[in-house]
């Protein structure tokens, strides 16, 4: 059976929409799966449902794409599409994959989407090994050591350097590099960045507040602003 890949629009304008529509619709292995026409409504759906491609627009109200994608870094394969080449840059250190200028024609799409499935492809290659068996790898006093990622309650970076908070140790690990950095070490569904300076394992919360969040040792995280509106669908157990 041919791989089917689920796609989501998310765009402000209706007629990006149809013309993405009707690109869509001449691939056997593309689904329009989904259309969001703000920021607020894609959050919505990439938190409710599954997709392997995302278009996402520049300029949009309330929440641009840039920073959608730096609310969402781990959202699905994402092509941008715009009117506007002054975010291209932008995009790129966000993991966009393609950046396509308005109006998009068939053949440049055709490449984007080619680009996606082989991204995809290699992608699904790192899945084969579930969260609760990742690892997290660093170098402390000379040697490499290897936390498991379900142990790990948060992190906190504090500029070149991080602390690793574990659930089985009584005091933080202190690490060399940067949240950006060790992101893709621990890129599984537990794990959220909630703040700039700090991401945290989404099992090991206890409570939720508008500002703050109680791990399950009894830390409290501060939320920043820009990242709340990513707690509104976060159960917790």
């Amino acid at each position: 059976m041919a791989l089917t890949y689920r796609c989501l629009i998310i765009d402000d304008e209706s007629p990006a929409h149809k013309a993405l529509i009707s690109h869509i619709s001449k691939f056997d292995e593309l689904e329009h799966s989904g259309s969001a026409f703000n920021g607020m409504e894609a959050i919505k759906l990439l938190n409710e449902n599954q997709y392997d491609i995302i278009f996402l627009d520049i300029n949009m109200p309330v929440i641009s794409g840039v920073e959608l994608m730096e609310l969402q870094p781990k959202r699905p394969i994402t092509i941008v599409t715009t009117a506007y080449s002054d975010f291209a840059l932008s995009a790129y250190q966000n993991d966009a994959i393609d950046y396509l200028m308005k109006p998009i024609s068939f053949d440049k799409f055709s490449k984007a989407i080619e680009k996606a499935k082989t991204y995809h492809s290699g992608n699904n290659l790192k899945k084969e090994t579930s969260d609760d068996e990742k690892v997290l790898s660093y170098r402390s006093n000379g040697q490499v050591i290897e936390t498991p990622l379900s142990d790990i309650l948060y992190i906190e970076s504090l500029g070149n350097y991080m602390k690793l908070y574990n659930c089985k140790l009584k005091s933080p690990i202190v690490i060399y590099g940067s949240l950006a950095s060790i992101s893709a070490e621990i890129d599984c569904a537990h794990f959220l960045q909630v703040h700039r300076s700090f991401i945290v394992n989404t099992t090991k919360i206890s409570s939720v507040t508008s500002k703050n969040l109680t791990m399950s040792n009894g830390d409290i995280v501060p939320v920043g602003r820009k990242y709340q509106i990513l707690l509104n669908n976060l159960s917790i157990r």
